[in-house]
């Protein structure tokens, strides 16, 4: 659950500026937030009326946020961004350097020097020439009338591969799992083709070269293109039919459930992060492990806890997207005081907030309860989590994939939980949502070597 849904809570918890600015070039800074910083970037462009303006947010990998006003005089720079509720005011030194403050809800020091933002360092993503191939294909998914598009890397040497289909995490997701400069995926089929395991990653539908629309979609949606990206598989003479898996990452993790359940023809599992719990409970506990890791205290969470479980209430409730978003609305209006009420940039943040949490998919996900499919798994399931992930609590997660899918009498199940590894299964310091883009490991060795050896173990039986 990575974008959309990251984006949203931070909305409630702890609002964060994800776009940067400038005096006619490029001004960056770092913005120091609790347990973490943040790079603030402003592209300032002079024209005749005065100056203009955008803000980046490097660490989010997100560009391009639009501001409402650039206004350059006596040395001071004032920006105001409406889209989310902020500012910013600094002074230009003899030292070139701009020394001010950026504002939303709270106050914060950012002084910028100019100047580009360096590229983050990414020392794992594959880089040619490769000892495998890599072929660019598509597929059709009939039942949806979609076109599926992704790359397949095969081992260079041997024939009748187990193969595995990686699926994303929430939110609107290229075949390498893009997310803040990182390119997991890429970086997990290049370790496993190396290793002689075959690999299809995919865009999600709607994304680069696949067809159908993003925004209609359910985590079944995505069963049902995973489900058809193993029948290409089964069709490709490079691939042993019999040892097709499925690795997924995050809600990829919940979509490989439902496929597992479903499908005889999925030799195993493997979900990193996985959502095991039902959807509502699971972002309860989310906000909670985010909120305290931006610095909220837990007596602070508590008060705020009963407003979150109530809009949760709401979503779950067996009613129309209508009904529920009037009474979303309501509850909202009736939580905020009447001075943020006035603001337009608040009303037009929870219209915003509000599209989100009652997406097809939103919804679904926060009604879905992944016990039933967990009880029909046959096949193998290796479950990992890191002890560090704010997202999907590795305890409460790892337990429920254990417990369900060996009640069933399934006892080929294997759950393990790695210190120090984020929901990205980095090996994280601060251990925070920013700190993703921040973190030059894109995925720890450990988890990668751990996840071919039981592939591979499980393919010779």
């Amino acid at each position: 659950m990575k974008k959309h849904s990251i984006l949203f809570l931070l909305g409630f918890i702890f609002p964060i500026c994800t776009h940067a600015q400038d005096i006619s070039g490029t001004w960056n800074g770092k913005l120091s937030l609790p347990n973490a910083s943040l790079t603030i970037c402003f592209n300032l462009q002079q024209t005749e009326q005065g100056y203009t303006s955008t803000c980046d947010s490097p660490d989010q990998n997100v560009k391009g946020i639009p501001t409402g006003s650039t206004l350059f005089q006596d040395s001071i720079l004032t920006i105001q961004i409406p889209d989310i509720r902020a500012s910013y005011k600094g002074k230009l030194e003899k030292d070139g350097k701009i020394y001010g403050d950026f504002t939303q809800g709270l106050r914060f020091k950012l002084n910028l020097e100019k100047g580009e933002v360096a590229k983050p360092k990414r020392p794992q993503e594959p880089q040619p020439p490769f000892p495998y191939k890599a072929e660019d294909i598509t597929f059709e998914n009939k039942e949806a009338g979609i076109t599926i598009a992704g790359t397949l890397t095969l081992p260079e040497q041997g024939k009748k591969f187990p193969a595995v289909v990686l699926v994303t995490g929430s939110g609107a997701q290229n075949r390498d799992e893009e997310i803040m400069g990182h390119k997991p995926f890429l970086v997990i089929a290049d370790y496993l083709a190396r290793n002689g395991i075959a690999v299809l990653r995919c865009d999600d539908r709607g994304v680069g070269g696949s067809t159908g629309v993003f925004a209609e979609a359910t985590n079944e949606d995505y069963a049902s293109d995973a489900e058809a990206a193993v029948n290409y598989l089964k069709d490709r003479k490079e691939i042993n039919p019999k040892q097709i898996g499925i690795i997924g990452h995050s809600c990829g993790g919940t979509v490989a459930f439902i496929l597992g359940a479903r499908s005889k023809d999925i030799a195993y599992i493997i979900s990193m992060a996985g959502a095991a719990i039902k959807g509502d409970s699971l972002m309860l506990k989310q906000a909670e492990t985010i909120s305290k890791s931006s610095g909220t205290s837990d007596a602070m969470w508590e008060l705020n806890k009963p407003t979150l479980r109530t809009r949760y209430a709401i979503l779950v409730e067996d009613k129309s997207t209508e009904e529920i978003r009037k009474e979303l609305y309501a509850n909202i209006i009736a939580t905020l005081p009447p001075v943020q009420l006035q603001d337009p940039n608040i009303a037009k943040q929870i219209e915003v907030e509000m599209s989100r949490m009652l997406s097809p998919w939103y919804l679904h996900f926060m009604k879905y309860d992944p016990t039933h499919d967990l009880k029909k798994i046959k096949c193998p399931v290796l479950a990992v989590n890191g002890d560090k992930d704010i997202q999907v609590d590795a305890d409460m997660n790892l337990k429920a994939v254990e417990d369900w899918v060996k009640s069933n009498g399934n006892k080929k199940v294997t759950t393990k939980k790695y210190p120090g590894l984020n929901h990205l299964f980095q090996s994280c310091k601060t251990c925070t949502i920013i700190e993703y883009g921040q973190l030059e490991e894109t995925i720890s060795p450990e988890i990668l070597k751990d996840m071919t050896e039981w592939i591979l173990l499980n393919c010779k039986h």
